[in-house]
């Protein structure tokens, strides 16, 4: 069974300003999803899920239908909203705001996935190497494989922007290959040059702490069998009740958060696959004509035709 790709495509980019998600960055505006999807559809996956909000939902669906794929990979729509999911007897609580995070929107393609799947963030570009082996290594999986999941790792020095801190996954791997544990670590930054120029990231109180150049973090390049929707279920109720009761309005269910439990109960195993792929996106709107530039520099390496889908 050919795999799946999960775009995360829900959040509504406060910081950029815009939906980012549909921001042409292509020369005939295509959007970094469109190079992910290009990446999926050689790679071999089968069908792509979007996950969006019902706010943007019919324009999003009006710019990525299956039409402007050319029909070479089917498409699905899923949403998220703040009560989406929420198990019986629980409420959004007062002055929540947005939906609670990269797991709850994962959850939400339980509904449309039964075969193994990747997941991706919209605004990220992760490259045609880093999906090629993300899709291979779940192809590869033997029917009816539970907890044999996978991360694409990149090196934190190579996920930056300059203009301002990111959130990013720090992993833990053992001599194996597999992870050990991952972190969201949600400020990390590149110190000024007269401050010593190196990678840290910064607590809530404000304290920094040392990240080395070649760290594996994760992007948000995961691998899973469908196992993992119904541990999602399970634990997103230990997550609820966590928030509830320490009245944490901001709480998110990250990704990495499961996954750490899951691989610390030996429940699944994790492999970090490496990639020759450069990670970039666009976290700020000072980002966008570097990401436009690297664009147009694989291109010009004969990576992506210059009109992506021939139209």
């Amino acid at each position: 069974m050919k795999p799946t790709l999960l775009v995360l495509a829900a959040g509504m980019g406060s910081r950029y300003g815009s939906l980012k998600q549909m921001d042409g960055i292509g020369p005939n505006k295509e959007a970094i999803i469109d190079y992910s999807v290009y990446d999926a559809i050689r790679a071999g996956f089968g069908k792509v899920v979007f996950v969006i909000r019902s706010s943007f939902g019919a324009e999003f669906k009006e710019v990525f239908s299956a039409e402007r794929f050319g029909g070479k990979i089917q498409v699905e729509y899923v949403f998220q909203e703040l009560n989406s999911g929420l198990p019986v007897g629980y409420a959004v609580p007062e002055g929540r705001e947005k939906p609670w995070g990269t797991n709850h929107a994962l959850m939400m393609g339980g509904a449309v996935i039964g075969e193994p799947f990747a997941v991706i963030n919209a605004d990220d570009f992760y490259g045609q190497d880093a999906i090629a082996q993300m899709g291979a290594y779940l192809a590869a999986l033997p029917e009816g494989s539970e907890g044999e999941y996978a991360m694409v790792g990149y090196e934190v020095c190579k996920t930056l922007s300059e203009n301002g801190t990111v959130s990013r996954g720090v992993c833990t791997i053992d001599g194996k290959g597999y992870l050990e544990s991952i972190v969201e670590r949600t400020k990390i930054v590149r110190q000024p040059l007269d401050e010593g120029g190196n990678i840290v990231y910064i607590d809530d109180d404000g304290s920094r702490h040392p990240l080395a150049e070649n760290t594996p973090v994760s992007m948000n390049l995961f691998g899973f069998t469908p196992d993992y929707f119904r541990h999602s279920t399970e634990f997103f109720r230990k997550f609820l009740d966590d928030a509830l009761q320490s009245g944490n309005l901001k709480a998110e269910f990250f990704i990495p958060l499961l996954v750490n439990k899951l691989v610390s109960e030996r429940v699944a195993k994790l492999k970090v696959l490496h990639t020759t792929s450069d990670w970039f996106g666009v976290t700020y709107k000072e980002d966008r004509p570097a990401t436009v530039q690297r664009v147009l520099d694989l291109i010009e390496a004969g990576v992506y035709p210059r009109n992506l889908w021939g139209k």
